[in-house]
């Protein structure tokens, strides 16, 4: 396996500069966690749907420490028969959705926020206000999904590598529409 080509992170926010030198290896990794996290997420979503028909109303009436700071809304939410019938279909629906667009490497920076935002919905819903439970495995999760995105992952052996280069009147994709950018990569 060639490891030849230089790898270079650098970005400057703020007044800070961060630079680093990854492995070359580091694309293989960047390919496996989307790969991963799209699986996950995907089973997740396909769990839901073979126990059809899914219903968040005991995760949201039930499943939410009094503490959270959105224990309120997710029981409002929980006691409208129209927002529920909506949820129960819309968080199945997304993470199958999420899930094939991250192993397929398309729209993967649209896939990761929609991933990142989930995570961040049970992370909140999940956390007891007690601050050694700070950091759990949604958070994780959710950081991950902003890394992927990040990272352009689906630029790496994916589709959207292959999308932006379509050529749209002479020009590929990406250049055309450069707003694209922020939902592929």
């Amino acid at each position: 396996m060639s490891t030849t080509t230089r790898n270079r992170l650098e970005s400057r926010y703020g007044g800070l500069t961060l630079t680093g030198d990854p492995h070359a290896l580091s694309a293989w990794f960047v390919v496996a966690l989307r790969l991963v996290m799209g699986g996950m997420i995907l089973f997740a979503g396909l769990g839901k749907v073979s126990e059809w028909p899914f219903d968040a109303s005991g995760y949201l009436v039930h499943g939410v420490d009094p503490a959270s700071p959105v224990s309120g809304l997710y029981a409002a939410m929980a006691a409208s028969p129209a927002v529920m019938e909506t949820i129960n279909v819309l968080i199945p629906v997304t993470q199958l959705l999420i899930g094939a667009a991250l192993i397929a490497g398309a729209f993967v920076r649209l896939a990761a926020l929609g991933g990142a935002l989930q995570m961040t919905a049970f992370y909140l819903g999940g956390w007891a206000g007690d601050w050694l439970a700070l950091f759990d495995s949604t958070l994780v999760y959710m950081v991950v999904f902003l890394a992927i995105g990040a990272f352009a992952a689906g630029r790496i052996l994916g589709v959207d590598r292959y999308l932006e280069r379509l050529e749209v009147g002479g020009m590929p994709l990406i250049e055309r529409y450069p707003r694209l950018g922020y939902v592929l990569g």
